[in-house]
């Protein structure tokens, strides 16, 4: 039977080694999803401008809602929140899409010799794909309301590496979990609909108890989306401590997530 490296070095040798195969699955993920359509890829940017637009009317002018320590501009509260949801997103689609994606390619394990692992990636490659068009259009916005972005959005690309490593981690171990336990997907979906209210993506951590300050940090998506949202929206270079933490607990999740995937993948065609 056929070993399988759980190497860390190995989480992005495979990436590397099927390049080419990677990036025509990522390209098939992101056209097939609008295929079909009239507007087609377009969809994938009129989608985050319609709920931008719905998010600055429904909490701007219904709600009237402002962010603690922000300014009165009755658009700023949106686009605060929009920038913590591109995070949200980013994670959300990539994780509770894990569980089901050896089963929805059960060819790819019984028929043929395939490498797996790259399939976490296809789907983060998609995710990266809608991520950017959602950044382009909070840049857009930005720039019309409020005139040029801070340069510390240029350093939105880095706060985002300890996310995608993080992604990266559950969605091997969930992927490999889905095999053995159907039930994973739901119990999924569920938590993350918990972590979007448990995240400072509506409301500010400090906006929290100081005893629930540091309960809030534990959850995994706390830290990217202050770290981005500081950079984005305040123009505050980030708490570069607070990354190095966070990138190191984010590598680490990585890797036992690969070492799970490399470790269960041998019994994948006897279950499936």
């Amino acid at each position: 039977m056929q070993n399988f490296s759980i190497s860390p070095k190995e989480m992005l040798a495979s990436l590397w080694r099927n390049r080419s195969l990677t990036k025509a699955l990522v390209k098939r993920e992101v056209v097939g999803r609008y295929r079909g359509s009239v507007l087609g890829i377009f969809w994938s940017f009129f989608n985050p401008v319609f709920m931008l637009l719905v998010y600055t009317f429904v909490f701007s002018v219904v709600f009237k809602a402002r962010w603690p320590g922000g300014s009165e501009s009755k658009t700023e509260f949106a686009l605060i929140l929009f920038s913590g949801l591109i995070i949200f997103n980013l994670f959300s689609e990539c994780v509770n899409r894990a569980p089901s994606l050896i089963l929805a390619n059960v060819n790819y394990v019984k028929k043929v010799v395939f490498p797996l692992e790259i399939l976490p990636w296809v789907t983060m490659g998609g995710a990266l794909f809608h991520g950017l068009i959602s950044f382009i259009v909070w840049l857009l916005f930005y720039g019309i309301l409020f005139g040029l972005p801070h340069p510390t959005a240029l350093l939105f690309p880095i706060i985002l590496l300890p996310l995608l490593l993080m992604t990266m981690g559950f969605s091997w171990g969930l992927a490999a979990l889905g095999v053995y336990l159907r039930d994973i997907a739901q119990i999924i979906g569920l938590v993350t609909t918990i972590l979007m209210f448990l995240s400072p993506i509506f409301y500010p951590i400090t906006a929290l108890p100081e005893k629930y300050q540091s309960i809030m940090m534990l959850n995994p998506l706390t830290s990217a989306i202050e770290l981005g949202r500081g950079v984005l929206v305040w123009g505050k270079m980030p708490d570069w401590t607070l990354f190095a933490i966070f990138l190191s607990a984010s590598l680490l999740i990585a890797w036992l997530g690969f070492a799970w995937f490399q470790k269960t993948r041998k019994g994948f065609a006897d279950v499936l």
